[in-house]
């Protein structure tokens, strides 16, 4: 037994699994040729956020089209940053986005033939191939302090040199069997340190499949491979993992491009495939007149839930984001207005490599378009169950009666200039408060040119001339007669041309009625509205407004 293989024993001895186990009890998977195998790899820090779903619909879009293979795998190989509840978090925020996973981590445990899919209960399967490494001499426990590791980035740093554990830096790199061996009797703590064969000066080709071919540095540092605690750290962790579920595209942020190098070198070192990296840009979002990366402290539209409870709907973030991944998908909604979304074909041909821009404004215009093609009786049930958990009281409300509520949904939405009204259940469910007797309530000032005196003759000639039966045109005559009575213009261009002749115009006085039935300026179709609310309660808000 050589020195490298002693080392492993001493170092391992308790393994006895060895990478042909494991290469066997994870074969290839039985899909069609280039079907890929895709995976996202949170971790359970009990902050879900957009680039969370962001780099999830890329992988579930890539997998799903071609029939490949989409899985969850949670990173939990930092104990310090986890938080309770959190992979429950993480399964329910991506299930609510509507992010379905053929295999891997849930709620009730595992799911697929390639698991466990939580790092830490593979910590066997990592040895295995970390003691693999050691007996080839690729590997070596080093027992630096943190201390010793601060004062020799002090040195490198005082010297302008690159720092780093390398050359002759790397103080453990050629210990001997005896000196191991009397440090871990002494109990001394250590790590695994991969050996580099790396050279500083030397470049490596990686094909990425968003940015083409990058030319990066050779990896020349002897990074850890596994912490103190036997649990590796992500470098080691992820390259294990992707070989033996059969990841073939490794979609993650780009921050992560630094760290490219190490991780080729493990693949190369291990005699795996590379997968495929697609290291998607960063999100961005105008700050004035510069952009700078979406914050956790700053900008709550970062965080899934901020969606969630301010109900905007899956499928609107979805489209948004889709916007965003591919810059041929507004073209295509444009000529499928109507189609469903997985009908738009996803490539990572058309992403792009520099910083996605996040608009608030622009996603709140598609989330206008994506409700406007809502049918009524989908937004009923969808804002139905945002109210129950988050407005107890207006759910009372709004579900009484599903006809009423279905109807007022659809006032305006219909045409050829429809309403686009609704851009999320939280926005929705103060639009829709003045229908109800309940929740009614006078927010806009009546009009500025009608005198206090004349808003009262208004609104009473309009109550003695209403009729139910009327239909709109009829009832548009009515409040003609009344402004013409009134001494308003009955065409607002007339008052316009010569405003010393008129009070106002009709505009003056419908909005009059308008403030008194709705309690706004602005709403849809006021006769509409009048049919949908009822002669009785339109009469008593104008008696309300009278007394007022």
């Amino acid at each position: 037994m050589n020195k490298n293989e002693q080392l492993a024993e001493l170092l391992f001895g308790g393994i006895d699994k060895t990478p042909e186990y494991y290469e066997e009890k994870y074969p290839k998977r039985s899909l069609p040729e280039g079907a890929p195998v895709t995976r996202i790899g949170p971790s359970p820090t009990g902050f879900v956020h957009l680039g969370n779903l962001y780099n999830a619909i890329i992988g579930e879009r890539l997998a799903h089209q071609n029939g490949g293979t989409f899985f969850l795998r949670i990173e939990d190989t930092d104990a310090k940053r986890e938080v309770e509840g959190a992979v429950e978090l993480v399964i329910s925020a991506m299930d609510f986005f509507g992010i379905h996973f053929d295999e891997g981590a849930s709620v009730d445990g595992d799911n697929g033939a390639y698991g466990p899919y939580r790092q830490r209960l593979r910590k066997e399967v990592y040895q295995c191939y970390a003691k693999e490494l050691v007996k080839k001499g690729m590997a070596y426990p080093c027992f630096c302090s943190e201390d010793d590791l601060s004062k020799m980035r002090e040195q490198q740093i005082s010297d302008k040199l690159n720092f780093g554990y390398y050359g002759k830096w790397a103080k453990c790199r050629d210990l001997s069997i005896d000196d191991i061996k009397k440090r871990i009797e002494n109990g001394d703590k250590y790590v695994l340190r991969f050996k580099s064969n790396g050279d500083e000066n030397n470049h490596v080709e990686v094909y990425d499949g968003i940015r083409g071919m990058l030319n990066v540095s050779e990896n020349y540092q002897d990074f850890v491979l596994l912490k103190s605690d036997g649990i590796p750290t992500y470098h080691f962790a992820h390259v294990i993992d992707d070989h033996l579920m059969r990841t073939t595209h490794v979609v993650r942020g780009e921050e992560w491009l630094s760290t490219l190098p190490i991780h080729v070198q493990l693949f190369d070192a291990l005699g795996f495939d590379r997968p495929i990296y697609c290291h998607t840009a960063v999100l961005m979002k105008m700050d004035g007149d510069t952009k700078r990366k979406l914050s956790k402290r700053k900008d709550p539209e970062l965080g899934l839930e901020y969606y969630r409870s301010e109900g905007y709907a899956p499928r609107a973030v979805w489209e948004y984001l889709m916007t965003v991944l591919n810059s041929n998908f507004e073209e295509w909604r444009l000529e499928n207005p109507d189609a469903p979304i997985d009908d738009f074909k996803f490539s990572l041909d058309k992403m792009s490599n520099s910083g996605a821009l996040f608009d608030i404004m622009k996603f709140e215009d598609v989330s206008r378009e994506v409700l406007l093609r809502t049918p009524a009786n989908k937004i009923y049930d969808e804002f139905s169950d945002w109210l129950k958990e988050y407005d107890p009281e207006f759910y009372k409300l709004f579900t009484r009666d599903k006809n009423y509520s279905e109807k007022i949904i659809d006032v305006g939405r219909n045409g050829n200039r429809p309403r686009k009204d609704l851009t999320s259940w939280k926005q929705a469910r103060d639009f829709f408060s003045f229908y109800f007797p309940e929740t009614f309530k006078v927010e806009d000032e009546f009009p500025e040119r009608v005198s206090k005196e004349d808003r009262y003759k208004i609104l009473k000639q309009y109550l003695t001339s209403f009729n139910i039966k009327d239909d709109n045109s009829e009832w548009f005559q009515k409040i003609r007669d009344i402004t013409e009575s009134m001494g308003y213009a009955v065409k607002p261009k007339d008052f316009k041309k010569n405003p010393d002749m008129y009070k106002g115009s009709v505009s003056d006085v419908s909005g009059v009625i308008r403030v008194a039935i709705t309690g706004r300026t602005n709403s849809p179709d006021l006769w509409e509205i009048c049919q949908i609310i009822g002669e009785d309660e339109m009469t008593r808000r104008i008696n309300l407004a009278i007394a007022g």
